[in-house]
C-alpha cells in the first residue's frame, strides 16, 4: 500500500525542502512558506462539529435505541463521560503522544516510530501562527481530538450493559493513553513513523479507528464474559426510532470524518465526500437484502447497521477510490458484516452487545483490503503515471544511445505542447524520472504540495510503486 495523508508537521517540512525543485512548474519561490487558507479553515472547523456531532448525540442515541429500556440512560452517560475525559486527557497529554515528531527518522525504527513525545504536552506549542498544512494547529489538534473521543466510544458498544460506570472510565481512559496515541502516531505522524514508513493507506481511520476500536471491543467482550441470560433470553433493542435517528446523525456526521480527514476543501474532499455517501447507500441495501433472502423481509435495524457498516468499510478508501469502487465496497460491506454479525458471532459465542467488531472491525478489514485491489483500477492519477513510465521505457528502447534528459525532453515537450524550449530545458534540468512525472502529475492535476498536503503525498505514494526499477 502507499502512504496516506498528511497528519504531522515531519510532512510539512519534507514538502517545504522540495519547493525549489517544484518551482519551474508551480511558480513558487525557495522561499516559499506555508499560509493561512480560510476556505480550507472554514471546511475544518465544520468537519470538527461534524465528527463531535457523530458521538453526541448520534453514537449516543443510536446505541441507546438498541440496548434494554433499563440501560438507556447508562449508555448515553457513557459516551457523553467519554467524550469530556477524552478531551482533557487528549489536552494533557494525547496529542502530543500521537504527534509529536520529535526523534523519529525515515527508515529508522526507534522507539519514536511506536509513540510521540512530550514536547506537545498541554499543547504548549500552539499558539494563533502555528499552522499545519494551511489551517491553524489549533483546528488540526481538534479536529483530531474528535477522532480520538469517538474511537473509545465505540467500544462502549461491545460491552454495553456489563460494566460499571467508574471500571469503564478507567478502562477507557488507560486504552486512550497505551493503545491509540501510539496508533496514531504509528500511521498519521508522518515520516519515522513505524505504518507510515511501511507504507500503510489509511484514509481517514480505517486502523486507527474502527480496526482498533473493534479488536479492543471484541477483546473486552471476552473478558468480561456474557450478560447473565445471553443467548438463551431475548434482549431486543428497547427503542429502535432512537436509533434509526442516531444512525441517520451518523451517516450526516460521516462527511466531516472523511471529507474532512483531506485537511482542504479541494479534490481530494470532495471525492471523499461522494464515496462515502455511496458505500453507505449501497450497503444498507445489501445488508436489508441479506435479510430478506434469509428471514423473508428485511428490517429497519439491518438497513441502519449496514449504512454503519457501509461507512466504516469505505472510511480507510474514501478519498482513493473512484464512486464504482465506492459502491462496490459498500455493497461487499453489507453482505460481509451481516455474515460476521450473524455467523461469526453464533459461531463462536462471543457476546459483542452491539456488533462493535462485526460491524466495524470486520468492515474496516475488508475495506483495508478491497483498497489494494481498487486503487489503481480506478485512479486517474495512477494511470496517467503508469502511462509516462511507459513513455519513457519505449523511448529508452528504441533510443538506447540517448541520456535521460534527452528522453525527458521528448515526453514533455508531446504533454506540454505550449511551452517554450527554455521552459521545457528548465522543468527537465536535474530531475530523475520519478521527479519528473510527479511534476507532470502536478501540474496536469494542479496539485500544490501545501495546499493538496494529502493528495500530493499520495501522489509522491503512487508514483515510487509504479516507477520503473532502475
Amino acid at each position: 500500500m502507499i502512504r496516506s495523508g498528511i497528519r504531522g508537521e515531519t510532512v510539512l517540512r519534507g514538502a517545504l525542502t522540495l519547493l525549489p525543485l517544484l518551482a519551474p512548474a508551480l511558480g513558487h519561490t525557495q522561499d516559499a512558506a506555508p499560509v493561512l487558507d480560510t476556505g480550507n479553515t472554514a471546511w475544518m472547523l465544520t468537519s470538527t462539529v461534524l465528527v463531535l456531532f457523530m458521538t453526541i448525540p448520534g453514537l449516543a442515541l443510536f446505541y441507546a435505541g438498541m440496548v434494554r429500556s433499563k440501560n438507556v440512560l447508562s449508555v448515553l452517560m457513557q459516551c457523553f463521560a467519554v467524550t469530556a475525559l477524552i478531551t482533557i486527557l487528549w489536552l494533557l497529554y494525547g496529542y502530543s503522544l500521537a504527534f509529536d515528531t520529535t526523534g523519529m527518522v525515515e527508515g529508522e525504527v526507534n522507539f519514536r516510530s511506536f509513540i510521540g513525545g512530550l514536547g506537545k504536552a498541554f499543547m504548549s506549542t500552539i499558539n494563533l501562527e502555528t499552522l499545519t498544512g494551511t489551517i491553524p494547529e489549533s483546528v488540526f489538534a481538534t479536529f483530531q481530538l474528535t477522532f480520538a473521543i469517538i474511537t473509545p466510544a465505540l467500544i462502549v458498544g461491545a460491552f454495553a450493559e456489563r460494566m460499571r460506570f467508574s471500571a469503564m472510565l478507567l478502562f477507557l481512559g488507560l486504552w486512550f493513553t497505551i493503545v491509540y496515541t501510539a496508533m496514531t502516531h504509528m500511521v498519521w505522524s508522518g515520516v519515522g513513523g513505524l505504518m507510515w514508513d511501511w507504507g500503510v493507506l489509511d484514509f481517514a481511520g480505517g486502523t486507527v479507528v474502527h480496526i482498533n476500536a473493534g479488536v479492543a471491543g471484541l477483546v473486552a467482550a471476552l473478558v468480561l464474559g456474557k450478560r447473565k441470560g445471553y443467548p438463551t433470553t431475548p434482549m431486543p433493542p428497547h427503542n429502535l426510532a432512537l436509533t434509526v435517528i442516531g444512525a441517520s446523525m451518523l451517516w450526516v456526521g460521516w462527511f466531516g470524518f472523511n471529507a474532512g480527514s483531506a485537511v482542504n476543501a479541494g479534490k481530494l474532499a470532495t471525492s471523499a465526500f461522494a464515496a462515502t455517501h455511496f458505500s453507505a447507500s449501497a450497503a444498507a441495501l445489501s445488508w436489508a437484502l441479506c435479510e430478506w433472502l434469509q428471514k423473508g423481509k428485511p428490517s429497519v435495524l439491518g438497513a441502519a447497521s449496514g449504512m454503519v457498516a457501509g461507512l466504516a468499510t469505505i472510511t480507510p478508501a474514501s478519498g482513493f477510490v473512484s464512486i464504482p469502487g465506492a459502491l462496490l465496497i459498500g455493497l461487499s460491506a453489507g453482505a460481509v458484516c451481516y455474515s460476521a454479525v450473524t455467523r461469526l458471532k453464533s459461531r463462536f459465542g462471543y457476546d459483542d452487545s452491539l456488533d462493535v467488531f462485526g460491524v466495524h472491525g470486520v468492515g474496516s478489514m475488508l475495506g483495508m483490503l478491497m483498497l489494494g485491489f481498487l486503487l489503481f483500477r480506478h485512479d486517474p492519477y495512477s494511470a496517467m503515471a503508469r502511462i509516462l513510465f511507459d513513455d519513457y521505457l519505449a523511448l529508452k528502447r528504441e533510443n538506447p544511445g540517448s541520456n535521460d534528459f534527452d528522453l525527458f525532453y521528448s515526453i514533455v515537450k508531446s504533454r506540454r505542447p505550449r511551452w517554450n524550449e527554455d521552459r521545457i530545458m528548465e522543468f527537465c534540468a536535474g530531475k530523475d524520472i520519478k521527479q519528473l512525472v510527479l511534476l507532470l502529475l502536478i501540474t496536469e492535476y494542479e496539485i500544490h504540495p501545501l495546499r493538496d498536503m494529502r493528495l500530493y503525498e499520495a501522489l509522491k505514494g503512487k508514483v515510487e510503486i509504479l516507477a520503473p526499477r532502475a
